[in-house]
């Protein structure tokens, strides 16, 4: 329930102030904690919480953040909280918000990682995660069902999709090219008034909220843009990201496994659109097939790992790091170089999404009801479907085949499937999981606890 008088309170206190920092901290802090479930479920958590039952934001401000987040590249449930935490209390607050919401998930990932480095052959270990795997496909498929319900409301959004995997399953063209190109087609879309290109319809709030209360008519000044802050911000955040970046370069040479992995997780900061499945399509190229620093069913472990522990997805990104840098140590021991190496993945993937939303979300507050940048979300969202479905079928052949055979003639770059390789236990889970999820209706979590015991079962039995 809202809490009246409380509300009253913002309303007089003006901009942040009604809502105490130590009040907002333990409600991120709950946030943090219930993050279960993907960027879908991370953001249903925040609307239930910010929205429904503390009032702090209205329906429209909290989808036209969510919108701009899902225009970025990086993890948008992650930077929602910030922006949201920006408007509260100012950077300070975007700090917390953002910061409280990876916590978690950091810690988890990082004990996971020690005891996948440690035990990972181990039979009952391989066991877990083989049926891990088995579940994480199921969930993903239900990714490309899940969005491409919403996105798909027309042919044009449908070809967008098909043309969209068609070029990175079949042709190999890089993601960030997809993502660009239809962020382009959907702003000149929706600036030439073509319906197909409107933003997707959401339902309305039913009460005033706080910050509206609070910012009354006017924005308050820390939400008004502004140049030299704009400069600023840029220069503070630019540093704390890079400098790490060109010490290591500098220091250890650009072919150390720090560098590498600074680099690439820098480069994929700038271009990791759409959310977590669609980003490990990108890291797949990369880590698993260039790097050669994880295998593709480790990649399915990590995407196991991120989907049990609460925080972002792309948090699988700090366990791609632990393992880089676990595998070539140096003079280090390999758990302590593990640890440098997911941290510095860590460090470099999410520093810039605090740059983004304090950089531009003062300009987005006054371009609320934007035509083009709805059109640019919409035609995005739409060919993400295309890069989840490409996701799905990648973990499929990995998961459900032991060997692939790769296709490189007339410009075509993708790996067949070899029949004769079929692994009828993983086949048999991934059915049993994607049953589970589609007809019954289960949770995620229960889903992946029932796979890693049906795991553990067919172990036991020898039948894997």
């Amino acid at each position: 329930m809202i809490d009246i008088a409380a509300h009253e309170t913002n309303t007089e206190a003006g901009a942040g102030h009604g809502i105490s920092f130590g009040e907002a901290f333990r409600v991120w802090l709950r946030v943090a904690v219930l993050s279960f479930g993907g960027p879908a479920g991370q953001i249903a958590v925040m609307h239930r919480i910010l929205v429904e039952e503390k009032n702090w934001i209205s329906e429209s401000r909290f989808l036209h953040a969510l919108n701009y987040c899902m225009l970025l590249p990086g993890p948008e449930a992650q930077q929602l909280a910030t922006y949201i935490g920006w408007l509260l209390h100012r950077t300070a607050g975007g700090i917390m918000a953002g910061g409280l919401f990876i916590v978690p998930g950091i810690v988890a990932i990082m004990g996971l990682s020690y005891i996948y480095a440690a035990f990972g052959h181990v039979g009952f270990v391989e066991a877990l995660f083989f049926g891990l795997k088995a579940a994480v496909l199921a969930i993903v498929i239900q990714a490309v069902v899940r969005v491409g319900s919403r996105a798909l409301r027309n042919r044009v959004m449908i070809a967008l999709a098909g043309i969209a995997f068609i070029a990175i399953f079949f042709f190999s063209v890089p993601f960030p090219v997809i993502i660009i190109g239809a962020g382009v087609i959907g702003y000149f879309g929706a600036k030439s008034g073509r319906p197909e290109f409107a933003a997707v319809p959401h339902g309305g709030g039913k009460h005033a909220a706080a910050v509206d209360s609070m910012f009354g008519g006017e924005l308050p000044d820390h939400v008004r843009p502004s140049i030299p802050r704009a400069l600023k911000v840029s220069a503070v955040w630019l540093l704390l990201w890079l400098v790490p970046v060109a010490a290591l370069l500098i220091g250890l040479g650009q072919a150390n496994v720090f560098s590498q992995i600074a680099l690439f997780f820098s480069k994929m900061a700038l271009v990791t659109f759409g959310g977590a499945y669609a980003v490990l399509a990108y890291v797949a190229q990369q880590a698993v097939e260039h790097y050669h620093w994880v295998q593709p069913r480790e990649m399915l472990d990590g995407l196991g790992m991120a989907e049990t522990t609460p925080g972002p997805l792309i948090m699988v990104l700090q366990f791609v790091g632990f393992m880089a840098a676990f595998r070539d140590p140096g003079t280090l021991s390999p758990m302590l170089a593990g640890t440098l190496g997911g941290l510095l993945a860590t460090w470099v993937t999410f520093t810039p999404c605090f740059l983004w939303i304090f950089l531009g979300a003062p300009f987005i507050e006054t371009l609320r009801g934007n035509k083009g940048l709805a059109g640019a979300l919409t035609a995005i969202t739409a060919a993400v479907v295309g890069v989840i479905l490409n996701l799905s079928i990648w973990f499929a052949l990995h998961t459900v085949f032991r060997e692939t055979t790769p296709v490189r003639s007339f410009g075509l770059s993708f790996d067949m499937p070899v029949l004769s390789s079929v692994d009828f236990p993983a086949l048999v889970l991934a059915i049993a999981a994607a049953t589970a999820i589609f007809r019954f209706k289960l949770g995620m979590l229960t889903v992946l606890a029932g796979s890693c015991i049906a795991g553990v079962v067919l172990r036991l039995m020898r039948v894997i």
